[in-house]
C-alpha cells in the first residue's frame, strides 16, 4: 500500500477564517480565534494522520503590509509557506476581490503545486452571490480547484480534506504518527491567555503584548503555570491589570479554564505584567519570541 504525506499550507488576508479552517481539519483547538486582525503570528504546524497518509497543516499570519519589525517577522512566515508547500490552500471571504500583496498573489496564479482556492463564510451570503464570485475566483485564480465552505458551520470541509488526500505526493510521514503539531506546550499557554486579551482588550493594547510562559510543571493531578505578560509600556500595564486587578483576573480565570481543557487536566495558572519597551520592533526581543531565527 503507498503511503502519501505533505505540507498544506493555508493562506489569506486577515480574518478569513485560515485559524478556523485548522481547526476544522485537524480537530483540535490549535489555532486561536478571535474578530480581531492579525490574531495568528506565527505559523502553526496541525498534523493529521492515516493509516496511509500524514497531512501536516499550516495556520499562517493574514496577510497585510508590514508597519513594523514584529509584522515583518510574521510575514516571513507567510513566505516560507509558499516555499515548503505540496498543496497551497489560498482561502478568501465572499465580500473579497483581492490579496492585499500582489506579489503573493502573482505567486499563487504561478504557483506549480496544485492550488485549492476556498471561498468561506457562504453562509453568510446569498446563493447568487456565491454562484458569481465561483465565477470570478475561477476567471482570477485559474489554476485552483474552487470549493465554497463554511469553516464555521463545518461546510463542505470534507469534501476539501478528501480533496487534499487526493493531491498528495507518495512520501513516507515526515512525523511520528501519534503527534498532533510542531509547538511545544509553553506555546499553547501562551496562545490561550493571548486569546484573551485579544477578546477583552480594545485599540493597541493586544497588538502591544506578547505572553511568555516561565514555568510549567506537570504534576500527577494538576499543572502550575506561571506566565508572564509584556507589554510596551506603563500605560498599556495599567490597562492589563485594571481596577483592583480584576481584568488580569478575568484573563486568567478563562484561560485557565480552556487550558485545562485542552490539556485535560486541573492548572494552576498565575499570571503577573512585566514591561518590555519596544519589543515588536527589537531583533534581539523577536529572536527570543520564536519570530525570527
Amino acid at each position: 500500500m503507498t503511503h502519501k504525506a505533505g505540507f498544506v499550507n493555508i493562506i489569506g488576508n486577515p480574518n478569513v477564517g485560515k485559524s478556523t479552517l485548522m481547526n476544522a481539519l485537524v480537530g483540535e483547538k490549535l489555532s486561536i480565534i478571535t474578530s480581531k486582525a492579525q490574531t495568528t503570528r506565527h505559523r502553526i504546524l496541525g498534523i493529521v494522520n492515516g493509516e496511509d497518509y500524514q497531512i501536516v497543516f499550516s495556520d499562517t499570519p493574514g496577510i497585510i503590509k508590514p508597519a513594523y519589525e514584529l509584522q515583518e517577522s510574521m510575514m516571513d512566515f507567510v513566505k516560507s509557506a509558499f516555499e515548503d508547500a505540496d498543496v497551497l490552500i489560498y482561502m478568501v471571504e465572499v465580500g473579497e476581490t483581492e490579496l492585499k500583496n500582489e506579489a503573493f498573489f502573482n505567486k499563487i496564479i504561478n504557483s506549480k503545486i496544485p492550488v485549492i482556492l476556498l471561498l468561506n463564510k457562504v453562509d453568510k451570503s446569498t446563493q447568487e452571490e456565491v454562484a458569481a464570485k465561483v465565477d470570478y475566483w475561477k476567471k482570477k485564480v485559474p489554476n485552483s480547484f474552487v470549493y465554497v465552505i463554511s469553516a464555521l458551520e463545518n461546510f463542505n470541509v470534507e469534501s476539501v480534506f478528501y480533496k487534499i488526500i487526493e493531491l498528495l505526493p507518495e512520501s513516507p510521514a515526515f512525523y511520528p504518527k501519534d503527534q498532533l503539531t510542531d509547538k511545544p506546550e509553553r506555546f499553547f499557554v501562551n496562545e490561550k491567555i493571548r486569546e484573551k486579551i485579544l477578546q477583552h482588550y480594545k485599540k493597541e493594547i493586544p497588538y502591544s503584548v506578547e505572553v511568555e510562559t516561565e514555568s510549567f510543571v506537570e504534576e500527577d493531578n494538576i499543572i502550575k503555570i506561571r506566565s508572564v505578560i509584556m507589554v510596551e509600556r506603563e500605560t498599556q500595564k495599567g490597562i492589563i491589570i485594571g481596577h483592583k486587578g480584576s481584568a488580569i483576573k478575568r484573563v486568567g480565570t478563562e484561560a485557565r479554564k480552556d487550558l485545562q481543557q485542552f490539556f485535560d487536566k486541573k492548572v494552576f495558572l498565575d499570571l503577573y505584567v512585566k514591561i518590555n519597551k519596544n519589543w515588536r520592533s527589537n531583533d534581539r526581543q523577536l529572536k527570543r519570541f520564536g519570530y525570527k531565527d
